[in-house]
């Protein structure tokens, strides 16, 4: 897996175009794929958590813990392919059963130079 902050480093966009970049090639997708399982213990509190309004701080950081790392998983895909950024990024979520969560973000790797 990459770095900490490496997500940073590989410019990326939900658009289809990056401004202050010239994409030059389309290099294809990339993706970064993550299942995850609250465990016993946390799926037990978070159930309790469950019976009472409000947010479930259990399963948010779990969310976005696997958000994080579907990021570093795509910026590693990307930067095989030997891509400069990602565009059109999205992210995609499901269950597998009911103690699994599958979380995979995908976008376009593009060779890109900085416009001057």
């Amino acid at each position: 897996m990459s770095d900490q902050g490496a997500a940073t480093t590989l410019p990326m966009t939900t658009a289809f175009e990056l401004p202050g970049w010239r994409i030059g090639e389309t290099l294809g997708v990339c993706y970064g794929l993550v299942v995850r399982s609250m465990g016993f213990t946390g799926g037990v509190t978070a159930s309790l958590k469950g019976l009472r309004r409000g947010e479930i701080p259990e399963y948010t950081q779990l969310l976005e813990d696997s958000r994080r790392h579907a990021i570093d998983r795509m910026v590693d895909n990307a930067r095989l392919l030997g891509a400069d950024a990602v565009i059109a990024v999205r992210f995609d979520s499901s269950e597998i059963g009911q103690q699994f969560t599958e979380i995979v973000a995908y976008g376009t790797a593009v060779k890109a130079d900085r416009i001057a």
